[in-house]
């Protein structure tokens, strides 16, 4: 690796519509996994799994990503995002397969498996894949200014649910996607146990309509719900205090959401 450590590897078992991938330590622990939709929804998702783990101190450099094919756009985008990415023959993992003993019927969740652990055992057998081109290096800017502004939402989005649940857990029952357009629009509006019960049905309504969501009726009945059930409270003083960093983090969040959308 170039003496680089690496404390992360991710196994991506692509197809045409989707990549199953999994995250993977030192020791082999499974760290998460998931099902990605191709495009740039997809490379969002992991960008924000890849931030979750590796935490505040966070170097693209440290992670190392095994797939099975070494060209398309979504290759391109891990390798200007900074990644190291290393192109997997099938070949090769169907023999790692065998090797490792790895248990189970095939399926792309264990494929997902066997390359994140090849690329932490075998990295030297594998090929890495790299941008060679002036566009290529245009690239690497953009992207990895996209990938750092999802780490910093998802770093905020963290401080945002550990602030809710000091002061507001009503907050964290009612909104499933802290760093969602409605949970912001409405947190906004009402950051604090008070305020936020005296949200009305148009209230919420609207801002689940603006963020385009489905079920708005039965979404809207469960947010209501939450948000007008009992609670345990805290001092007027503290609660104010926490509703004060709350429109702050809102405030950011919604600014790196318009960010990340325009990169």
């Amino acid at each position: 690796m170039g003496g680089v450590s690496v404390q992360l590897f991710v196994g991506d078992d692509w197809s045409e519509e989707h990549h199953d991938v999994e995250l993977m330590d030192a020791t082999g622990r499974r760290l998460s996994k998931a099902r990605l939709p191709e495009g740039v929804a997809g490379i969002a998702r992991l960008h924000a799994m890849i931030g979750d783990q590796l935490g505040d101190d966070v170097d693209q450099s440290e992670v190392a990503i095994g797939i099975e094919t070494d060209r398309g756009p979504w290759v391109a985008a891990l390798v200007t995002a900074g990644y190291t990415v290393f192109a997997v023959n099938p070949l090769q993992a169907a023999r790692f397969r065998e090797r490792s003993g790895v248990s189970g019927a095939k399926s792309d969740a264990a494929d997902a498996h066997v390359l994140a652990d090849m690329v932490r055992t075998d990295s030297h057998q594998l090929r890495t894949v790299a941008g060679d081109s002036p566009e290529a290096e245009a690239i690497k800017v953009v992207a990895r200014a996209h990938k750092t502004l999802i780490w910093e939402r998802t770093r905020h989005t963290q401080r945002l649910r550990h602030a809710l649940r000091e002061y507001f857990p009503a907050a964290l029952e009612a909104f499933d996607d802290l760093d969602a357009a409605d949970a912001l629009d409405l947190l906004g509006k009402a950051p604090d146990p008070a305020s936020a019960a005296q949200l009305t049905r148009g209230q919420i309504t609207a801002a689940l309509r603006k963020a385009r969501r489905r079920d708005i009726e039965t979404k809207t009945d469960r947010i209501q719900a939450a948000l007008r059930g009992e609670q345990l409270g805290r001092a007027a003083v503290i609660t104010t205090a926490y509703a004060a960093t709350v429109r702050s983090a809102v405030a950011l969040l919604t600014t790196l959401n318009a960010e990340i959308k325009a990169l």
